[in-house]
């Protein structure tokens, strides 16, 4: 299993923190938090490799629970994705095809999980317009905890479907917005997978 490099700067921090720590209070009470909160660095930055469905499918951005599907007043569906801080928070494209925009917007640190989190909280959206026709939207979306959005791609960048494409730190949502030609394929309350569970599937295509 991977790690994102910034967890590893974080880690080597905290541990060179209770290092210091040890060096002058000689109490493991003072210096063991640096050192479990290094761990839980390593392990909160981890970045598992995925198999990625193939097919006219989308596969899910990110990891963690479906808490909404609700229609849009354009009549696309938004599937929002709550991620809590225990969960892999590598996202990943839905679909592949080339980056057309990259849109980011300032905004609050409201509870992910909350409705109106999507429409208010700092966010990070991608356009991805796919081969095959079909063009998917999703977000970024920065949480109560989550005060950091990293993207690691720009526009006119090509992906694969489940290509990693950024990351966000500490407890998060992600938002995607398909159209009328996908069919959702999952419910409220399930969890998914970033790159390997497949979140809709194309109405026109086997």
């Amino acid at each position: 299993m991977g790690i994102v490099l910034t967890g590893v700067y974080y880690a080597l921090a905290l541990a060179a923190a209770g290092a210091v720590a040890w060096m002058f209070f000689h109490h493991w009470l003072i210096a063991a938090p640096f050192f479990l909160l290094a761990v839980f660095c390593l392990w909160f930055f981890r970045d598992p490799d995925r198999t990625v469905p193939s097919g006219p499918v989308a596969v899910s951005p990110a990891d963690g629970k479906v808490v909404s599907i609700r229609s849009e007043p354009d009549g696309r569906i938004r599937v929002g994705i709550f991620l809590n801080v225990f969960n892999v928070h590598v996202n990943r494209t839905p679909i592949g095809g080339t980056i057309r925009e990259i849109k980011y917007r300032s905004g609050k640190f409201l509870v992910a999980s909350r409705p109106e989190a999507p429409m208010q909280n700092e966010q990070n959206t991608f356009i991805v317009d796919g081969d095959d026709g079909t063009s998917l939207e999703f977000s970024q979306i920065a949480g109560l905890i989550a005060r950091r959005i990293i993207c690691y791609k720009k526009p006119g960048e090509r992906v694969a479907a489940g290509e990693r494409v950024g990351l966000i730190q500490f407890g998060s949502r992600v938002d995607i917005l398909f159209g009328p030609e996908w069919n959702i394929s999952v419910r409220e309350g399930e969890n998914v997978s970033a790159g390997s569970s497949v979140i809709a599937k194309r109405k026109d295509r086997s």
